[in-house]
């Protein structure tokens, strides 16, 4: 990614996708002059984590599916990004599949029932751990941004989790979340 400051707004990503309409990753990378792709790394049912756990409202050490996915702008990875979903919304769908997903998986969650309403973001910086700047090829000074979404339906239930880590040079985000 270049030095320049990259403006990235949250809306795109969390608002299900028209028919036929591209995924946002790729749409905001060609906006930047770039190519934007992901690469599905795995899909599975795993014991989710206690943040994970008490975003979606489930008890402690309760299974979820995870989706884990590399971002990659330019063929270079750029975010590691990992969404996890209760089980009564994910298991037997798509969303337990390893396999892309047509319009993304908030254009499913729509499709089944759960069109989310709303988004929560939490945003914090720090030093990635050591699989993390592997996986993301960083040198050692760099540090990531992790975005911590919470993406609910109209009456509140949670429906996804999504535990994001990006690498931190010429990051902005803004907030314009209205759904």
């Amino acid at each position: 990614m270049s030095e320049h400051t990259w403006v990235s707004t949250s809306t795109p990503y969390v608002r299900p996708r028209s028919a036929g309409q591209g995924d946002a990753w790729s749409e905001e990378a060609a906006q930047h002059g770039g190519t934007g792709t992901q690469l599905l790394r795995e899909v599975v049912e795993a014991v989710a984590p206690d943040d994970v756990a008490e975003r979606l409202q489930l008890p402690p050490g309760s299974r979820v599916i995870v989706r884990r996915r590399t971002v990659l702008l330019d063929d270079q990875p750029v975010e590691l990004a990992d969404s996890y979903y209760p089980l009564v919304v994910a298991r037997g769908t798509g969303l337990a599949e390893n396999r892309k997903i047509r319009g993304g998986a908030v254009t499913l969650l729509r499709e089944l029932g759960y069109e989310p309403r709303s988004a929560e973001e939490d945003v914090s910086a720090r030093p990635p751990s050591d699989e993390e700047r592997q996986m993301l090829r960083m040198d050692a000074h760099g540090w990531v941004l992790v975005v911590l979404r919470t993406l609910r339906t109209e009456d509140g239930t949670p429906v996804e989790v999504s535990d994001m880590k990006m690498i931190a040079p010429g990051r902005h985000l803004r907030y314009d979340t209205t759904l």
